[in-house]
């Protein structure tokens, strides 16, 4: 079988922050980095998982809403795939800024968190999630669109 794309970027020289995975037509898919991978310290469930109700609540309320496609966690646990239709880079950098910023800062009852709306309803963790958000603020406070491209 031919080897996704994802398989080919250098894990060993990846440092959290934002970069563009994939194009497919009108949807890009990218990569937010949270931590190190293979360092040992990894995104915990019930933070990734509050971070990813906050996300997508923000991201699908947004001006961008329309153009907001899927936000959920990479199976490693280093970060998030964000999934867009018809958004500049630009507008999607600053989307997810905007995000990190409004996750960092929430307080009140987790959106979607109930037993009802939930399939794992128990596993969150609010103060993870914001300060899995807050560590993001200062790698993306000036993150360009040069920036979206993977090292080799």
């Amino acid at each position: 079988m031919k080897r996704i794309a994802s398989f080919e970027v250098n894990h060993d020289v990846l440092k959290p922050g934002m970069y563009t995975s994939r194009v497919d037509g009108d949807i890009t898919t990218y990569d937010i980095r949270m931590v190190y991978p293979n360092t040992g310290t990894y995104i915990e469930p019930a933070a990734g998982h509050t971070f990813e109700h906050l996300f997508a609540t923000y991201a699908r309320n947004s001006r961008f809403q329309d153009s907001i496609i899927y936000c959920g966690p990479m199976g490693c646990q280093t970060g998030f795939y964000f999934l867009v239709r018809d958004l500049a880079p630009a507008d999607a950098i600053e989307l997810v800024r905007e995000t990190m910023n409004f996750v960092a800062a929430y307080e009140g009852e987790i959106p979607g968190a109930g037993r009802i709306e939930c399939g794992n309803y128990l596993l969150h963790d609010l103060a993870g999630a914001k300060a899995l958000a807050a560590s993001m603020i200062p790698i993306l406070k000036d993150w360009k669109e040069e920036n979206l491209v993977y090292l080799k």
